[in-house]
Parts: structure tokens; C-alpha cells; sequence
């Protein structure tokens, strides 16, 4: 079986945008950097549950649009002063479309 589902081409996000998919029943925001990094959170701040992927992406973290919190899109860590995390998931991409790791793997940070 493999281990990683195509989400869709890397060209159908926005560079510094965001756009939602759904993995197991849970919605993740799938963020691209200016220089076309890509990484994957749980669509979910950790201070109030805000959707991250409507927050602002720049350099290779985004805040989110409830309150202002930055969490880093490599590690889903608040930067301080706050504090909390938002779930990451392992996702590449490959010939010009980005996938998602289809087991509970974290990302690496």
C-alpha cells in the first residue's frame, strides 16, 4: 500500500496561501512559501482553534487570523511569547503535485 495520497498539483496553491484538505475526517491546511516549501498543519490554531489556513503566510511561518498567533509551518509551534502546537504531517512533492503521508506520521522539525 502506499503510504502517500496525492492532495493536488503544487500550482493550485497560492504561493503564500494556503489551501484545506481532508484526511481522515480532519481538515489540513497545506501552506506554500514564497520560494515554493510546502508544509502541512492541522487546520487548527492552538490558542482557539482558528483555521490557520486563512492566516498569513510569510517566510516559513504562518499567523493566524483569530488573534494573531505565529506558528511555525515546519514544526506547528507557537513562536513566544505564546505557547501550544499544531499537529504537522510529513508531505512532499513530486512531479509537480504535493502528497500527503496517509499514516499518522509527523513531520520532522
Amino acid at each position: 500500500m502506499n503510504p502517500w495520497i496525492r492532495i493536488c498539483a503544487l500550482d493550485d496553491i497560492p504561493r503564500l496561501g494556503a489551501r484545506v484538505a481532508t484526511l481522515g475526517g480532519e481538515a489540513i491546511a497545506v501552506f506554500r512559501t514564497e520560494d515554493n516549501a510546502v508544509f502541512a498543519l492541522h487546520d487548527r490554531c492552538p490558542h482557539k482553534g482558528g483555521p490557520l489556513s486563512q492566516g498569513i503566510v510569510h517566510g516559513r511561518s504562518v499567523t493566524c487570523p483569530l488573534h494573531g498567533w505565529r506558528i511555525g509551518l515546519d514544526n506547528g509551534r507557537a513562536e513566544a511569547p505564546d505557547e501550544g502546537a499544531a499537529s504537522c504531517l510529513a508531505v512532499k512533492v513530486e512531479g509537480g503535485d504535493v502528497y500527503l503521508r496517509a499514516a499518522a506520521a509527523a513531520c520532522t522539525a
